[in-house]
Formats: C-alpha cells, structure tokens, sequence
C-alpha cells in the first residue's frame, strides 16, 4: 500500500533493536556537515568547485616540489640541511597560500559552494599538511617584510618622551630665584647705636 510506504520502510529501518541503518545514516549525515564536505561542491553539488580543483592542483604540485627537491639533497638531509627545497618551492608554496587566504576571504560570504564560514576539512587539512612540512619540517621561515617599518615606528614613539623633556627644558626660560629679605623692625640694639651717634 502506498499510503504506508514511509511506515513500512520506518519499521523495517528501525526493526532490530540496535537501529544500525539509522545510527550509520546519522553518523555520516553529521560526519559530512562537520566536515564542510559541501564547501568543496558545487552548489547542485554535481562535482568538485573551480576553486578546490585550482587549490588541489597547487597543492600537489607544491608535494612534488617537495619530493623532486629532496631527492636531489638526500647526502644532507642528515644535517636538516633544507636550503635547496626553501629556496626552489617558495613561489609555489606562497602561491599555494595565498589561494587558501583567498578562499578563506570569499568562503566567508559563501562564494561558489553557497555554503558559508569554513572551508571543507580536505582543503583546510591539506594546507595544515603543507605549513608543517614548509615551516616545521623544513624550517624554511620567511623573515617578515614589515620587522623594519614596526621597529622606525615603536623607536620613534620610544624616543618622543625624551624629545619632549628635552625641547621643554631648552626652551623654557630658566629663572633664577631672587631671595627677597623680608622687612623687620630694627632691633633695640640699633636703635640705641643710632641715638648714640647722634647725640
């Protein structure tokens, strides 16, 4: 009967009483929304998005510039002597970076995939994966470009307190105390001194 299709599949779905069909359907429904699978999909979800395709891409191709490097340094890898993999796979690392900050970006308002704020769990593990092997692994740590404006500026600020005391004590009119006698009545003793001198 038709109108007891739903019931008859509900009953058969939940007969036994572990409810193993609807225990695993639940788990991979939660496991797939906690993952973000969708927002590495299209929005009719019929394959991969432009973007997750273009960031797999780079991301292989950072591995590979990883592998070919090190197997051209295999005598100093003992001495975690990276230089050669820094030096010829950091175009394609930043590249690679600058993408995931840029999905990051748009992933906020829901761009491509329609679903908003975190990116799907093999785009974000891949990058975790490169930025260990590219910083921990490989120690290849980029100095930041802007250590030199950040250490002009907090010098300056640093420096403008004793700027400020100095100029003002140049240029303030230092002046010197005049002590004023206070005006007293001549002692007895000078009085009788002046009488004395008159009479």
């Amino acid at each position: 009967n038709s109108s007891e299709s739903h019931n008859c599949a509900k009953s058969i779905l939940t007969s036994d009483r572990l409810q193993v069909v609807v225990t695993l359907s639940a788990f991979f429904n939660e496991t797939w929304e906690t993952a973000n699978c969708a927002n590495c999909l299209k929005n009719n979800s019929e394959g991969l998005s432009n973007s997750t395709v273009e960031f797999l891409d780079l991301f292989n191709k950072s591995l590979t510039c990883f592998e070919h490097n090190l197997q051209g340094q295999a005598i100093n890898l003992s001495t975690n002597n990276y230089t050669e993999v820094c030096k010829n796979c950091n175009g394609t690392y930043r590249m690679l970076n600058d993408l995931y900050n840029n999905l990051q970006r748009l992933n906020r308002h829901g761009a491509e995939s329609g679903h908003p704020v975190h990116l799907c769990i093999d785009v974000e593990d891949a990058m975790n994966i490169t930025r260990k092997l590219w910083s921990r692994t490989f120690n290849c740590s980029v100095p930041c470009s802007d250590t030199v404006p950040v250490i002009a500026v907090s010098s300056f600020i640093l420096f403008l307190p004793i700027v400020f005391y100095l100029s003002s004590f140049l240029h303030s009119k230092q002046k010197k105390r005049i002590l004023i006698l206070p005006k007293r009545i001549q002692s007895n003793a000078s009085l009788v001194n002046i009488q004395e001198k008159y009479s």
